[in-house]
């Protein structure tokens, strides 16, 4: 008879990193007008990065989501009105022409019914031989709710009591079918009702990974119970330490392993043969990722009127926004801030530093916390003291162009990092849980035996 083990309390670094591709979409840090720019919807774009990074032994393709249009000025935001295709069809169609690379789909636990998703997920992980994950996000504002008939109804703090309920119906789903039966899933909450006897089995790799991205007390928490995978927003090194230093503590609390959850911040890479190249690209690349149209939608966003007038390489407006507080329609990066407080404290900063518009706009949307520059050598030597310490267990790329970003990490970084002993030189396995170093998953508690229901015909 075998004993649960005892979870270890005290984290020990595996010494190595794990790369995985964020596709984000249109956004500020991706650039889409160049002639090497590729297309947000096309499928060759979403082929060409996910084979460069399988070729590169990246670990996941990971893919955003957006479940409304952005706004500006109260219409479709122009410069990204083409949206995002879904991610659950987008990975299905990726699945088919590659095989290792583990398939991310963000999905949200708001505007979602649990049964359904747990579902679907499942169909991608066994399509793919146990490479499906669900990256889960918890928006909860009526603005977005609206096109699910949903405006409004999950109050802010409840997000994560609803996301957590959810998951944990998600994960009983997942874990029904074992030793030759089916395990019959109910629950009765406040949001929803779930009465359903799964229809798949498990997958190579039990059941999709985990990933989450909360960054509240609230946040962490959740990911420290559930999550099997971290994106944070904490690259840089003393950061990620203490980032790291956080969550293994709430993973220990809450009765987890100190390595059970992984972390792979959000990153940026511009990199050449030598310093000096990298220095002029970083340059090059910030250039055309804020142009004279973004820099002007940019500060739109936060006075609430149209600046059109305004010179993007004069000084920042003179004149008050129209609004008081930013909302949901702006997008996330703009929700909640004070634009009467924030055009002030803007204008006399601008004018300190003798900024324009647009470089005003650049450093403010700048990647510089998340961004690492430099040659290939400097690089991997920079990503080898995160693995040596530990602070990350990998880093998830948003490349600064589409479909080539990743070219040159998959071409001179990777080798590097590989001479260094930090980064793999072939898959671990076949699916995303082995080659993340994940353990298998404890099966969720059985219900009550009144919910139970045994064999497999049932």
């Amino acid at each position: 008879m075998s004993h649960p083990t005892v979870p270890a309390t005290e984290f020990t670094p595996s010494g190595q990193l794990q790369l995985g591709v964020f596709f984000q979409g249109v956004n500020s840090g991706t650039i889409w007008k160049t002639e090497a720019s590729g297309s947000q919807t096309d499928f060759e774009s979403f082929r060409r990065v996910a084979q460069t990074a399988e070729r590169g032994l990246f670990a996941a393709f990971f893919l955003g989501e957006g479940l409304r249009l952005r706004e500006h000025l109260g219409r479709p935001h122009a410069l990204d009105v083409a949206g995002r295709p879904d991610a659950q069809t987008a990975l299905a169609a990726l699945a088919a022409i590659t095989t290792h690379i583990g398939l991310v789909a963000t999905q949200n636990t708001t505007y979602n019914d649990p049964a359904d998703l747990a579902h679907r997920l499942s169909s991608l992980d066994l399509l793919s031989a146990g490479r499906a994950a669900w990256n889960i996000v918890t928006t909860d504002n009526a603005w977005t709710g609206a096109n699910f008939r949903r405006g409004g109804y999950l109050d802010h703090a409840d997000r994560y009591t609803h996301a957590e309920a959810f998951v944990e119906t998600a994960k009983r789903i997942w874990d029904s079918h074992g030793d030759g039966t089916v395990r019959r899933v109910r629950h009765d909450g406040k949001h929803y009702s779930v009465d359903v006897t799964p229809r798949l089995p498990r997958s190579a790799q039990y059941r999709p990974v985990l990933f989450q991205a909360g960054d509240s007390p609230e946040g962490r928490d959740f990911a420290a119970r559930q999550a099997d995978v971290i994106f944070s927003a904490h690259p840089q090194l003393d950061d990620a330490l203490a980032f790291r230093k956080d969550i293994v503590e709430r993973t220990v609390r809450a009765g987890r392993g100190a390595n059970d959850v992984k972390i792979m911040p959000a990153s940026e890479f511009i990199l050449a043969a030598t310093p000096r190249e990298a220095i002029e690209k970083k340059e090059w690349v910030r250039d055309l990722q804020i142009g004279p149209q973004q820099a002007i939608a940019y500060l739109e966003q936060f006075w609430g009127r149209e600046l059109s007038g305004y010179d993007p390489d004069g000084p920042l407006p003179d004149i008050d926004p129209v609004v008081e507080e930013t909302s949901e329609t702006r997008g996330s990066g703009f929700h909640g801030a004070k634009a009467r407080q924030l055009a002030d404290q803007w204008g006399a900063e601008a004018r300190d530093k003798g900024l324009s518009i647009r470089q005003f706009v650049s450093a403010k949307t700048s990647r510089g916390d998340s961004s690492f520059t430099g040659s290939y050598s400097e690089v991997a030597d920079r990503l080898a003291e995160y693995a040596r310490t530990g602070a990350v267990d990998g880093f998830n790329i948003s490349p600064w162009l589409i479909p080539s970003g990743l070219d040159d990490i998959v071409n001179h970084l990777v080798p590097a990092l590989q001479d260094r002993g930090v980064y793999p030189t072939d898959y671990a396995g076949s699916t995303l849980r082995e080659n993340l170093g994940l353990g298998t998953p404890t099966r969720s508690p059985e219900p009550a035996a009144s919910e139970a229901t045994a064999g497999a015909g049932r």
